[in-house]
């Protein structure tokens, strides 16, 4: 049986790519072995042996891309005794295998061991596909033995997994924890002390619920939501490469935080922003039906390369690429880029299909660089995306314009104002510009259209009778107010279908080299769009959101799952395919993901529901046991715990000391960036690239509006996504550069003496050391930290009273203004005790 017909479309098991070694499972000590067919092995095969030994070219007598041929390489039930593992190997004296090519993984080479210890299995005749490419059917939920642990559906699969396992879960956080954890998760915010007080006061059954409920309104739930997705979308508010233009791409990022807030539906959420141009009501006038246009922003958060020697086709079809991988990554968790040079190794993804994916996309009517404009610079298409007041008076004005427009042109085409230019010309008045003077020197009938129209123009505006004169001012004042009005409104680029275009394969991925022309349709390896579905990309957000696609439920239950634990159950978000791992709740996640739909795709119920089980609810200390027998914590048996991203970090200190304003939406902000941190970019005299940082409240807006330059990313803003291809899974570091930057920083250093001169009221030193530890911690010191706490404050005390021109220059950092009737020496001291509260582990850590 040929694989590459049927076989390839089969993919590993559940538990196959958690990562097999010699046919164990590696973190899962004591699992089952899973049971390796020809299925595991053909990809591998494909992707490294196949070129040279196939049955066409079985170089050595070797032909790898069936059962049968690979079992006569090997030795069924005797890995080390097989001729195929020798070769890969490298023993017997002969070169390892593939010569000349990148060696075999670990990984990969475990599979191929444990496929022949096992005795070289065939695929079973019911595995058709890899596990992602089937469609999830709701399993039965399974019964536990501790059925008073489990709160929802959640905790019995985990709770199932935990006791297979022979693990306890652990028990649950205390109500401080529980109350910090979930509304940084919820809204990126800390709760205030009164939040946490009433919380704890709360002595009624469903007192968490209600906090989750509240955090769930709140308007701040949407701009957390967002951080995420805009990772995906690459939302960034600059072009990239040389001179950078900037955008209006922030109406985008707004829009996605109102749609987060108002709960509006995943599939509509999907739709708007693959297609909400194509939907019916999709019109610039009103501003549900421009919503619906600006939502199609996503597509155009790409770079956009305005350098001179960029050719504009090649950078077009750049941006195509680019819409195809964000587009799968995001909805499918398929890295499709790897087909767009030849067919995928190891998933069963063509070239044809990443073209025909392309296909979708190739009708905007755009040329590939963006217009020139300083410091804007955007690319066709686009459209007006203002406040429906301005949206409205621009309409007004653009009606007036156009009434008017007639009469004016009459009166300046008519016989009177021809024959008093004439007279004007004939009168040649000594005062006009000497070069007006020199073409009036020139015979009418021999002037160029150049100095015709100049004549004309300078006529026109200086020289009509009275009458006609006001007229026409009349009409360049209104023309001007409306180029004013117009100049003010952002102009948000977009998605449109206005320009078709054919699409071909490119040979090796090469825009100048097309083979075959291609449609628009999905790949072949899931089900395919129905037939009465519009081939576009309407059509193709309704089937991404389909009930018979079988990953972008999966894929968003896995992204929002990994925002609440710090890793989906499948750990590689991007990748739900062959090379990606398996979920190590595979249940679970097929549970989820069927509910979701179920639900109506309601994101808030779904999230509600993952942060109320037990599951979530659990102390994230870990005990000895636990961490050996689970360092990664995947079967979920305590809470999880990771650092913040800097985004929040820097959002909590500026919460924490009072100084933040939590004005929604809006223009970037500028905030506190390194002196100079923009300098690299002026190369021409073009544009002034000083960073222009902001003055006021807007320094401390939250961290999601500041100014995202795609070339020069915010200096403060550690571990963060680039922005400049689609993230779905943010890195985690620690590296002393962090630690710089938040004792050093401005920012966390002006929120320390924010943070002292709101503290310092109170009437006792522990007092105030202890309200500025709970504004940041959310609970209080015990007596040991206390005790920490006053010994260094103290010590600041003493350095400062020692040297006070210090504490003069350590005040002096931030913008904001300090109470001078506060002790300097002493405000410093706190300052600093502040500082080293917001740099410690557990203020820097979602606990």
């Amino acid at each position: 049986m040929r694989w590459t017909s049927r076989v390839a479309r089969q993919g590993l098991g559940w538990v196959f790519s958690v990562g097999i070694f010699s046919g164990g499972l590696y973190g899962f000590t004591g699992a089952p072995a899973p049971k390796v067919t020809f299925a595991d092995v053909a990809p591998i095969m494909k992707a490294h042996c196949v070129r040279c030994h196939a049955a066409g070219q079985a170089a050595g007598g070797l032909a790898l891309d069936s059962v049968a041929g690979a079992v006569k390489a090997a030795t069924p039930g005797k890995s080390d005794a097989s001729v195929l593992m020798q070769r890969i190997l490298g023993q017997g004296g002969k070169p390892q295998m593939p010569m000349g090519f990148t060696a075999l993984s670990d990984r990969e080479i475990g599979v191929i061991r444990a496929w022949i210890d096992q005795g070289c299995l065939a695929p079973a005749k019911s595995a058709t596909s890899h596990w992602a490419y089937v469609k999830p059917v709701r399993p039965a939920v399974p019964k536990t033995k501790n059925g008073k642990w489990v709160r929802n559906p959640i905790d019995a699969f985990v709770l199932a997994r935990l006791e297979k396992e022979k693990l306890l879960p652990s028990p649950e956080a205390d109500r401080t924890t529980l109350i910090r954890r979930v509304t940084l998760d919820l809204t990126g915010l800390p709760p205030t002390p009164a939040e946490v007080d009433a919380f704890i006061a709360d002595h009624s059954a469903n007192a968490y619920e209600k906090v989750v409920d509240r955090l769930l309104a709140s308007p701040h739930y949407g701009e957390r939501m967002a951080l995420p997705w805009l990772d995906a979308a690459r939302y960034a508010d600059s072009n990239g490469f040389q001179m950078d233009g900037d955008t209006y791409q922030y109406v985008w990022r707004d829009w996605v935080v109102r749609a987060m807030n108002a709960n509006m539906p995943f599939d509509e959420f999907t739709t708007e922003q693959i297609a909400g141009d194509l939907l019916p009501d999709a019109v610039e006038s009103t501003q549900k039906g421009r919503d619906k246009i600006v939502a199609t922003g996503f597509n155009r958060n790409h770079m956009l390369n305005g350098e001179g020697g960029a050719i504009p086709e090649e950078q077009r079809n750049v941006g195509l690429f680019d819409r195809v991988d964000a587009t799968c990554t995001t909805w499918l968790g398929l890295t499709m880029a790897c087909a767009r040079c030849h067919d995928h190794k190891y998933d069963p993804l063509t070239q044809r299909d990443y073209y025909g994916m392309m296909a979708f996309f190739n009708n905007v009517p755009e040329s590939g660089v963006p217009d020139g404009g300083v410091p804007y610079s955007i690319a066709k298409p686009w459209i007006y995306a203002g406040t429906q007041e301005q949206m409205d008076r621009m309409a007004a004005m653009e009606s007036q314009s156009a009434a008017a427009a007639p009469a004016v042109k009459q009166m300046e085409d008519s016989p009177e104002t021809k024959a008093a230019q004439i007279a004007w010309e004939e009168a040649a008045d000594p005062k006009l510009p000497k070069e007006i003077s020199d073409i009036l020197r020139i015979e009418r009938s021999k002037r160029n259209p150049d100095q015709a129209g100049k004549v004309r123009g300078y006529f026109l505006d200086h020289a009509l009778p009275a009458a006609s004169a006001d007229l026409r001012k009349r009409f360049q004042a209104m023309q001007k107010e409306l180029g004013d009005l117009r100049g003010s409104i952002p102009r948000v680029m977009v998605m449109s279908d206005r320009q078709p275009r054919e699409t071909h394969i490119f040979s090796r991925g090469n825009y100048d080299a097309p083979l075959d022309k291609v449609t628009a349709c999905t790949p072949a390896t899931l089900p395919a769009m129905p037939a009465a579905t519009p081939r576009n990309r309407l059509g193709l957000a309704r089937w991404m959101v389909s009930p018979e696609n079988p990953l972008t439920a999966r894929v968003q239950v896995n992204r929002y799952w990994q925002l609440f634990f710090g890793k989906g159950l499948v750990k590689t978000p991007e990748n739900f395919g062959v090379q990606g791992e398996a979920p190590t709740h595979p249940e679970l996640l097929d549970w989820l993901a069927v509910e979701f739909q179920a639900s109506g795709w309601n994101v808030k119920r779904l999230q509600r529901m993952i942060v109320t089980s037990a599951t979530y609810r659990q102390s994230s200390k870990a005990t000895l046991a636990s961490r050996k027998r689970d360092p990664e914590n995947r079967f979920l048996g305590r809470g999880a715990r990771f650092r913040l991203p800097a985004m929040l970090l820097r959002d909590e200190a500026l919460a924490a000391s009072g100084l933040i304003d939590l004005t929604i939406g809006g223009k970037p902000v500028y905030p506190y960036q390194p002196k100079g941190i923009w300098d690299g970019l002026a190369i021409t005299d073009e544009r002034d690239f000083t960073y222009p940082q902001s003055k006021g409240k807007d320094l401390y807006r939250r961290s999601i509006y500041s100014f995202w330059r795609r070339t020069v990313a915010p200096g403060n803003m550690f571990d963060a996504s680039s922005r400049q291809v689609c993230t779905v899974r943010q890195g985690q570091t620690s590296t002393p550069l962090h630690a710089l930057t938040m004792l050093n920083d401005v920012t966390w250093v002006e929120a320390g003496r924010a943070l002292a001169a709101r503290v310092m009221p109170l009437p006792t030193p522990e007092a105030r050391l202890t309200e500025a530890f709970r504004r940041v911690c959310a609970r209080r010191p015990d007596a040991d930290e206390l005790r920490i706490l006053r010994r260094s404050l103290d010590r600041s005390l003493a350095a400062f009273k020692a040297d006070p021109k210090s504490a003069d220059a350590y005040l002096a950092q931030g913008a904001s203004p300090r109470d001078p009737k506060l002790d300097r020496v002493e405000h410093a001291a706190y300052a600093s005790v502040c500082l080293a509260i917001l740099n410690l582990d557990e203020a820097l850590t979602r606990e």
